[in-house]
């Protein structure tokens, strides 16, 4: 592990987490959805240049207009909190000590199952991980806080939004860690194999090889109720959000998505779970009693269309999230989705509009647990 200067929130850039496209040589022309589409969950639209309530729950259309949310800005009246900047190389991992696919390479259907993709040219690689820590003015030495972990970091909008609604008092004081990922994309990569796979393994990562690092490193003391724990990210990222706390309720209650990769793109291909995250929607969330779980997700009408060269019908992000919407509503969760217009993959500008109320919504009944 390699430390990094720490800098002070006041000088740092605004800027948006840059999200990873779930890509691949064959990607189509993307067309533009209508939110009203048969088969889409019926939702509220509201009048351009709004959002829904942090207090509502269900199914809302924004845009075309995305405004950035005052909380999206630095302000100088605002107390900002320090962010920590570190890496880890992955020769200090045990869990994933790394892989990565040539470039510009795919890989071939199984021609007995266009689910399953066979991928040749992916081979054992190092990478260097970026790992950022926001830790707010507000917070008491000793004290054990709620945190967030936020994939494909670092995500200096989070901590942004988090120095005005901790000031504002519409979220808890609260640390984020920011991870970057492991590199590569999508099936044979070592990011692909973080966030794509449906098992506990990146939740037991963050929990067992980082945690205890930013506790240590940085003075700070982190819930242990999941409650108190939420995990976000986009594209891949927020699929990885899901993942961690579906597989790890015990630690984690709370998720937000953008964009979220709930399509088939699990590699190595596992026979149990032959969709990837498609299965959340199709077969396990339905199948399944309902975890104590809050989530927020949003997906955009130009958002990805990948039928790619497995042709297995299980690579349309807005289907995807609009499928996701109704097996929630159906298992009676808690939850906010958000279709928003003229809004591509882990769109910016949608992003800054929503960020805050997202937040807000995300830690609405929070309440902190004395230990």
């Amino acid at each position: 592990m390699k430390l990094i200067n720490t800098i002070n929130r006041a000088v740092a850039l605004v800027m948006l987490s840059g999200m990873i496209w779930d890509a691949t040589p064959a990607m189509a022309q993307i067309p533009i959805r209508d939110p009203h589409t048969p088969g889409y969950v019926t939702a509220t639209e509201l009048p351009d240049g709004t959002i829904p309530s942090a207090d509502a729950y269900g199914n809302f259309i924004i845009g075309p207009t995305h405004t950035p949310a005052p909380e999206s800005v630095v302000h100088d009246n605002v107390p900002q909190g320090m962010v920590y900047r570190f890496t880890i190389d992955s020769k200090d991992s045990k869990i994933y000590p790394g892989i990565a696919k040539d470039r510009n390479t795919f890989g071939t259907p199984d021609p007995a199952n266009p689910a399953s993709l066979i991928v040749t040219t992916s081979h054992p690689a190092p990478y260097t991980r970026q790992v950022a820590v926001y830790v707010p003015k507000q917070y008491v030495a000793g004290t054990a806080a709620p945190f967030i972990v936020g994939a494909d970091g670092p995500d200096n909008l989070l901590f942004t939004v988090l120095d005005n609604l901790i000031a504002e008092g519409k979220v808890p004081p609260m640390i984020a860690i920011s991870l970057g990922n492991g590199s590569g994309d999508a099936q044979g990569s070592e990011r692909g194999l973080e966030y794509d796979t449906m098992n506990g393994t990146y939740a037991e990562f963050v929990e067992t090889e980082i945690l205890p690092i930013v506790e240590k490193q940085y003075n700070v003391k982190l819930t242990r109720d999941p409650n108190g724990r939420a995990a976000m990210g986009g594209s891949s990222g927020g699929s990885c959000a899901l993942i961690m706390a579906w597989y790890h309720p015990e630690w984690y209650h709370r998720v937000l998505t953008y964009s979220g990769t709930y399509i088939n793109q699990q590699w190595p291909y596992n026979p149990k779970i032959p969709g990837g995250a498609w299965e959340f929607h199709k077969s396990i969330i339905p199948n399944s009693k309902a975890k104590p779980l809050r989530i927020w997700m949003e997906v955009g009408d130009q958002d990805l269309y990948n039928p790619n060269v497995m042709r297995d019908d299980m690579h349309d992000w807005v289907v995807a999230n609009e499928n996701m919407a109704k097996a929630l509503a159906d298992k009676k969760y808690k939850y906010q989705f958000v279709f928003a217009r003229n809004a591509k993959h882990v769109d910016g500008a949608t992003k800054r509009q929503t960020l805050p109320e997202a937040l807000e919504w995300l830690w609405k009944d929070y309440k902190p647990v004395k230990y």
